[in-house]
């Protein structure tokens, strides 16, 4: 069952185009993963989803209902984290979860306290006096204590410690266990490589890549770390090995998937007495597009999706 969905999504701010006909799909139950450089179009199709901004042209809907017509009754059934939250100086962070709790209409009692110490947050405490990092748990708490069916988080780990994305990542995947659908705005490829169903990364407004990381894996290169009895000659000119580094006994290189095969018959006539592959990561997915291959662009090339 489709949860969210976008099709031509267009934004236009006077001449200057922020999103190009994106498209894109959640499903319930899923947790999406939507990457990208600042200023390739996040947030600003978030804003769209969220009726916070109107579409130029195309169409955005979630739970089949018009994002920018029905966005108050959308609104009861969702739960929105941005990447810099601002709070009520005057109010404590508790004060402030009860608030946004009520204003849902729900009142989980456990499951805030709960939160509140995984979270490790001093409910106490004004929100003035709060850091960047505290304020994000505030509003992770917030959410995570409603019931919403679908939540939209962008960037929402900004300004936590590695112990407390390490939280999040375990409310990510005990929201999904739940049946709710996630989409997940984020730089840190690591922590959408390890929640994620399907990922979508866009790039100047438009979406050139959508899949499971299965699906786009073949557009990466496998790096193998070899040592032969024998130096291997000529590994420099052969079509799909990148980035070659010699050490005392052994190789170092990456290889185009496609390639694969043909390296390893090669490298085998020097007598390897040692191989080690590891497997493309979401990271060399999306470093590839933005140093600009032009090859992993083209038609028919697992493009636009």
């Amino acid at each position: 069952m489709r949860v969210l969905s976008t099709k031509g999504l267009t934004k236009k701010f006077g001449q200057f185009t922020a999103l190009n006909g994106v498209d894109l799909d959640v499903n319930k139950g899923e947790v999406f993963g939507f990457i990208g450089p600042n200023g390739a179009g996040k947030s600003t199709t978030i804003r769209v989803l969220l009726g916070i901004l109107k579409a130029t042209k195309g169409k955005a809907t979630i739970f089949e209902l018009d994002a920018w017509k029905d966005a108050v009754e959308i609104h009861k059934r969702i739960a929105y984290v941005p990447g810099d939250v601002t709070l009520w100086p005057n109010l404590t962070g508790g004060e402030v979860i009860d608030l946004f709790v009520k204003l849902r209409g729900t009142n989980h009692k456990s499951k805030r306290e709960e939160l509140i110490r995984k979270f490790k947050l001093d409910p106490t405490k004004k929100c003035r006096t709060y850091s960047k990092g505290n304020r994000q748990k505030v509003a992770l708490i917030a959410a995570f204590s409603s019931e919403a069916d679908l939540y939209i988080l962008d960037e929402p780990t900004s300004g936590l410690d590695p112990l407390m994305e390490r939280v999040f990542q375990e409310c990510v995947l005990e929201a999904k266990q739940d049946g709710k659908s996630i989409l997940l705005s984020s730089h840190i490829l690591s922590e959408v490589e390890r929640l994620c169903d399907r990922v979508g990364i866009i790039r100047e407004g438009e979406i050139i890549e959508s899949g499971t990381l299965d699906e786009l894996r073949h557009l990466t290169r496998t790096q193998l770390q070899v040592e032969t009895s024998k130096p291997i000659a000529n590994l420099s000119n052969i079509d799909g090995v990148h980035n070659i580094e010699k050490q005392e006994r052994s190789v170092t290189f990456q290889v185009d998937s496609e390639k694969l095969e043909d390296v390893i018959k090669h490298i085998s006539m020097f007598g390897v007495t040692k191989l080690e592959s590891s497997p493309p990561t979401l990271e060399d997915l999306f470093m590839r597009h933005y140093e600009g291959d032009d090859r992993t662009l083209k038609p028919g090339d697992g493009g636009k999706s």
